[in-house]
């Protein structure tokens, strides 16, 4: 199952490639999210930037699993898909959701609230 749409994932990508450029460095970019994913029925909710270019399938954002720790990480795509939720729902795109902040704006929010409010 593709998760991502062509458009999606080339966006990612792009933050990905420019984001390495500046790795360790002061001048890291905070992107505001490109996709939200999340698990019908379950508490996952995954906010994504951006796509290791050396490893396509890892992706970086703001992770919540509903258990009230949202954090900012990596995770694998193909683990993402491959989660069930209850009777056995996909994780699915958000289609409606647009971006009104940066990931660190989400992040913070998230702390302070215990899950991902987008």
């Amino acid at each position: 199952m593709a998760l991502l749409t062509h458009a999606q994932r080339d966006a990612l990508l792009d933050n990905g490639r420019r984001q390495s450029l500046l790795k360790g460095t002061a001048d890291e970019l905070d992107f505001s999210p490109v996709v939200k994913l999340f698990l019908p029925g379950g508490g996952a909710t995954w906010l994504l930037t951006e796509l290791d270019p050396d490893e396509p399938d890892l992706a970086f954002g703001l992770c919540d699993l509903g258990m009230g720790f949202p954090e900012l990480g990596y995770v694998d795509l193909a683990e993402i898909e491959s989660v069930a939720g209850p009777l056995g729902l996909a994780v699915e795109v958000d289609a409606v959701f647009r971006a009104t902040m940066t990931l660190s704006a989400y992040a913070a929010d998230a702390r302070r609230y215990g899950a991902i409010r987008a």
